[in-house]
């Protein structure tokens, strides 16, 4: 008899594994990938940085263009109207000085017909910090109207450009001097500059000098003048000066300071930025707007003595 395969059931299999965050099922967590980076730094917020320091420079180069040629307009002219007005109490007082006196102090009344100067005060000291004032007397010569050969600084283009016309001069033209000994009158007799300097024997004489050009003061002009009245006696002159006083000279001393107003700018800069996110941006505005003018315009009278003193 053959034999009879009884067919049963095959392998059992295991139970099913449940759907699952295993299996891809409902629940699964999404499948992890690589971390991708960008090929390339987006440049746009360093652009944009760049951007507004560039700015920022431009706004105070503007802003030093305008103090030195609109601004310091002003300063001079409140100076001189001051300086005046003490200068005409001690000739009425006969307190003027008559020889070495402070630097800054008003010394002589500059009158030039022949180019517009009028009642226009002559100050102590050539340094650029002196001649913000007005017209500088140099301190190692006689005071204008005395005897021997007398020097006076003024500015070409910036702080009210006294000496702005003075290459207008001719040999003939007047200049006068008022003094606390009284009125004295010179005669222009030549024009120089500091590549053709002036050989004049006469023993009584009135230089003025002032830059060359009102844009790059390379080298300076000068104008001589003889005295043609009585010369008044001469007490002992300064016989040493500092080097910013002589002819295009700068100040570097004005460096330190120029530093320390730029910090002082950029801290409160800073401080005003973070009022303004912190708290109410107008009050900060307006509390901060005020002292940043002020350090403003410190910081360009110091710029300003790193420029040559008869520019």
């Amino acid at each position: 008899m053959a034999d009879t395969i009884l067919a049963g059931p095959g392998p059992t299999a295991g139970p099913e594994p449940a759907a699952g965050p295993e299996t891809g099922g409902p629940g699964a967590a999404p499948a992890l990938r690589p971390e991708t980076r960008p090929a390339h730094v987006n440049p746009r917020p360093i652009l944009q940085g760049v951007g507004i320091g560039l700015l920022l420079l431009a706004l105070l180069a503007l802003g030093m263009a305008g103090y030195l040629y609109f601004l310091s307009d002003v300063q001079e002219a409140r100076a001189q109207t001051l300086l005046y007005t003490r200068l005409q109490y001690e000739l009425a007082n006969q307190v003027a000085p008559l020889g070495p006196t402070a630097p800054g102090s008003p010394v002589a009344v500059l009158n030039i017909p022949a180019i517009g100067i009028r009642d226009m005060v002559v100050v102590q000291g050539t340094s650029p910090e002196n001649m913000t004032l007005g017209p500088g007397h140099l301190r190692a010569t006689p005071m204008p109207g005395q005897a021997g050969v007398s020097e006076i600084f003024g500015r070409r283009a910036t702080f009210g450009a006294p000496f702005a016309r003075l290459g207008e001069l001719r040999p003939g033209n007047l200049i006068v001097m008022v003094t606390g000994q009284g009125r004295s009158v010179y005669r222009v007799a030549a024009l120089g500059s500091s590549h053709t300097r002036i050989v004049d024997p006469a023993p009584n004489r009135l230089i003025l000098v002032t830059a060359a050009s009102p844009y790059i003061p390379a080298y300076y002009i000068e104008v001589d003048a003889r005295l043609v009245s009585a010369p008044r006696p001469a007490p002992a002159a300064v016989h040493v000066l500092n080097a910013p006083e002589l002819t295009l000279a700068v100040n570097y001393g004005a460096l330190v300071l120029t530093f320390i107003w730029a910090l002082a700018l950029v801290g409160v800069s800073t401080l005003g930025t973070y009022a303004a996110l912190r708290w109410s941006p107008w009050a900060a505005y307006l509390a901060a707007v005020p002292v940043a003018i002020a350090v403003l315009w410190n910081l360009y009278e110091s710029l300003s003595a790193l420029l040559p003193n008869v520019y």
